[in-house]
Formats: structure tokens, C-alpha cells, sequence
């Protein structure tokens, strides 16, 4: 974390722009190696979800949040509709430096208000074990460990995980 820098100095914006889509793909790809050993696969299976989000994007029921700072993509958070009454978490991403200061807090609060808001019932998403600090703040925000599998599909031996989330 960075003391110097405030949420108030990321500016975060909904709409996706030409090189986003790599940019995403390459921080997953470098953040998670660095911190997780995760191989090429891992990007691999990012590439190929933003190809599909992007392919099957509907303005009122996805969204995507780009998080900024000094011109240089930071975080990153989408919303991806699967009927119309599910929606999919996917590709949350910090950048270390940008981690402590409230930032996931924050667009977690804009993905709950976006969900609320379109009407969905249900939301999901799939994460590893090794990810205990996303996962603390899925929690936080009612959704619930539904399932967990053995898997290799990232390069390593690791816990694939289903956090799901039911709105009254």
C-alpha cells in the first residue's frame, strides 16, 4: 500500500476502450504469476472470458469498472449477465500498491448497487483457495463457499471455489 494515494486519486470508469482487454489479461497474467505461480494457462482462461464477455456484452445488464491512476489501468472488476436473473463476478484485479486503501471495498459497493439495481436475484463467482483476502471480502458482501474442487487447470495443485450470493 501506498500512503500517499487515496481512492480519491483513482478515477474509475464503466465503459471498456481499445487495449483494455489485453492490458487486463496481461495484469492477470504477470500479478498472478508473480504472487500465486500461476502458469500461462491462467491468462489463457482470462483471454478467453473477456473474448466472451466482450462478445456477448449487453450495455444495461454487464458492466465492467476500470479503475485509473496517472493514465495506468490499476484495478479492474466486471459484471457479466448469464440469464436474467444471474450474474457472474469476474476478473478482480488490484494492483499491490493500490491494495489497503479501501479501493476493493469500494468497487465491490458498485458492483452490489449495479446488481440490486438490474433487477438480478442471484450472482456467483469461482476463485481458488489461495485468494483468502478476496474471498474475506466476498463474505462481507453475503456471498457463501457453495462448492470446492480439486484442480490443475492453473499450472499447480490448488482448490478451485464457488462463492454464491442469493438477494431477497
Amino acid at each position: 500500500m501506498n500512503p500517499e494515494i487515496t481512492i480519491s486519486d483513482i478515477s474509475i470508469r464503466t465503459e471498456l476502450l481499445p487495449g483494455d482487454i489485453g492490458y487486463v489479461t496481461y495484469l492477470h497474467g504477470v500479478l498472478y504469476k508473480e504472487e500465486y505461480n500461476y502458469s500461462i494457462s491462467f491468462e489463457s482462461y482470462v483471454a478467453k472470458g473477456l473474448y466472451d464477455f466482450y462478445h456477448q456484452y449487453h450495455s444495461e445488464k454487464d458492466r465492467v469498472w476500470v479503475c485509473e491512476h496517472a493514465g495506468t489501468i490499476i484495478g479492474f472488476l466486471l459484471l457479466m449477465h448469464r440469464n436474467e436473473t444471474t450474474a457472474q463476478l469476474r476478473y478482480f484485479i488490484l494492483r499491490p500498491g493500490y491494495r489497503g486503501i479501501g479501493l476493493g471495498k469500494h468497487l465491490m459497493n458498485l458492483y452490489m448497487e449495479f446488481l440490486k439495481e438490474n433487477g438480478y436475484h442471484k450472482s456467483y463467482l469461482w476463485t481458488t483457495h489461495e485468494l483468502a483476502a478476496a474471498a474475506a471480502l466476498y463474505k462481507r458482501h453475503g456471498f457463501v463457499l457453495s462448492e470446492e474442487k480439486e484442480s490443475t487447470a492453473f499450472g499447480k495443485a490448488l482448490k478451485e471455489q464457488r462463492y454464491d450470493l442469493l438477494l431477497k
